[in-house]
């Protein structure tokens, strides 16, 4: 998403994919639905935010990265409307462990065969998209002229990454800043190789959510803290540290 949208903000987070994702699967938890059902529902929910992300930036025209980012931050905003009227007609036997997988989870999670399947899927996909990508950095223009189909990988990135998102909430929550902090501190040690990156980055958000996990279990033990509060207060002072340090090197 940074590469095609060319701004060091772009995550499903942030775009709101991972709101849309929220909203389907907590409509499903309302409505009874089973876990299945729920990773559907997120899978659909993070689909259709992201068609409306992209189909209302690009308008009559052509679209940007700015007006995409813009209508992201927008309709993020929106989807946490909805999670709040959600929230607000929920019974109230099940509004707590509803926050709680809002702000990140993991004490619920089970059956991680799917999820290791979707996984082994990412990280194949990822594999073959490294080499565009790498071109892509340099520009769409460029990269069309050096043979990579432009419309083809984006395509693929959007259904990935709202497939991969939909997995990651129906497991754990809607989990903030884990997918715009670990690509940068990955570029500040190894480069912008995706051939690289994309492994390393999986390895170190892996990694960065088993220490959030732990900490959250273990702070205020034996009360358990949403894992998303712990990776937003380790999430903020790295994001601003990485921000300085660009700015100091420009």
């Amino acid at each position: 998403m940074q590469v095609i949208l060319r701004n060091p903000l772009a995550d499903p987070y942030i775009l709101g994919v991972s709101g849309g994702a929220s909203v389907a699967a907590l409509l499903a938890m309302l409505a009874g639905i089973a876990s299945i059902g729920v990773s559907l529902s997120a899978f659909f929910g993070a689909l259709l935010s992201t068609l409306l992300v992209f189909g209302i930036a690009h308008g009559a025209g052509s679209w940007s990265p700015m007006k995409v980012l813009l209508t992201g931050v927008v309709l993020a905003s929106g989807w946490g409307a909805l999670i709040s009227l959600i929230l607000a007609i929920s019974p109230d036997q099940g509004l707590r462990s509803m926050l709680y997988w809002l702000m990140g989870d993991f004490s619920y999670s089970s059956s991680y065969g799917w999820a290791s399947l979707a996984l082994l899927v990412g990280i194949a996909t990822s594999c073959y998209l490294a080499r565009p990508l790498n071109l892509l950095l340099h520009g769409s223009v460029q990269a069309a002229s050096l043979g990579v189909s432009v419309e083809k990988v984006y395509l693929i990135i959007f259904i990935i990454a709202s497939f991969l998102t939909a997995v990651s909430v129906s497991m754990a929550g809607n989990i903030g800043f884990v997918g715009l902090i670990v690509p940068h501190l990955v570029r500040l040690s190894i480069g912008s190789d995706h051939r690289t990156l994309l492994p390393a980055s999986l390895l170190l958000g892996g990694t960065l959510m088993v220490i959030a996990d732990l900490l959250a279990r273990t702070l205020f033990s034996p009360q358990q803290l949403p894992v998303g509060v712990i990776t937003a207060l380790l999430g903020v002072p790295l994001f601003l540290f990485i921000l300085y340090r660009g700015q100091r090197k420009f």
